[in-house]
């Protein structure tokens, strides 16, 4: 099965599902802080994904150069703890002060530099020899517009030669799983499963990812809003930017983009 690129992250703006909670009492209204304070100890739990872990650490490191490195959308440190265990110097941006927390709280994480903030913004000074927004983070924010004050941040705190690292789904591979109407095992553990069903409007270019975690005897209902946009309107915008695509792979490890690849890791670099 190939890897999820949408699961939730501090960015995402969760809302409050009609799952029972506990002993069948509603859940309660999550706002968007509030989700990441109540499941930012869970987090790592539900979402881990070690295999694809490995291999986003892997490409990323083969790309970091000297460093140091900036992970938009930082979250609990999947991705940006095991790139300090390499020897990088690695900076991030965040919204949720929980999941900074979290991150500072992990064996090494009080050595990586947070930032809290819009990441659209790219709220940091210094340049970095590579900047990454992984996990479909980076099709978290809002709208074009936001995506496109990103790139245009992001190229201005790029060194020569840096690369922006980014993957996300293939819009008409999404549209294919969703019209199944099956939703997807996300996790499916002895303490947890975890299913996902995903809700497209083609109209504003968006879809809703709802998340059931069920465990023991609750179930959490929540669901984050993304806005996609294709590889080729991407790659406009970020030559808009002032980056250009370097290369495409349809996977972390490498795989070829092809017409068959159901999402996308695209690398970019100033033009």
């Amino acid at each position: 099965m190939p890897p999820r690129h949408d699961l939730p992250s501090a960015t995402a703006a969760a809302e409050r599902g009609t799952a029972p909670y506990g002993n069948g009492s509603p859940d309660p209204a999550v706002t968007e802080a509030g989700y990441t304070a109540r499941y930012a100890a869970d987090y790592d739990r539900w979402f881990a994904k070690p295999g694809v872990t490995g291999a986003t650490v892997d490409t990323l490191a083969g790309l970091a150069g000297p460093g140091p490195v900036l992970e938009l959308g930082i979250g609990t440190g999947r991705v940006a703890l095991p790139l300090a265990e390499r020897g990088l110097e690695v900076h991030g941006v965040d919204a949720s002060e929980a999941m900074v927390r979290r991150l500072h709280a992990k064996p090494g994480g009080s050595r990586v530099p947070v930032t809290l903030g819009d990441f659209a913004e790219v709220p940091v000074s210094g340049t970095y020899s590579l900047v990454y927004a992984v996990g479909g983070t980076f099709f978290e924010l809002p709208d074009r517009k936001a995506k496109e004050r990103c790139l245009a941040s992001v190229a201005d705190h790029l060194a020569p030669g840096g690369t922006f690292v980014v993957d996300a789904h293939v819009p008409e591979a999404l549209a294919v799983a969703a019209a199944s109407g099956v939703p997807e095992t996300i996790a499916d553990c002895d303490d947890h499963l975890i299913l996902c069903r995903r809700l497209i409007d083609p109209s504003a270019q968006t879809y809703h990812s709802h998340y059931l975690v069920h465990e023991a005897d609750r179930t959490h209902h929540f669901r984050v809003r993304f806005h996609y946009v294709s590889p080729g309107e991407l790659d406009y915008m970020a030559e808009r930017a002032g980056l250009i695509l370097m290369r495409r792979h349809g996977s972390w490890s490498g795989a070829p983009y092809t017409r068959h690849s159901t999402y996308h890791v695209s690398v970019y670099t100033p033009r």
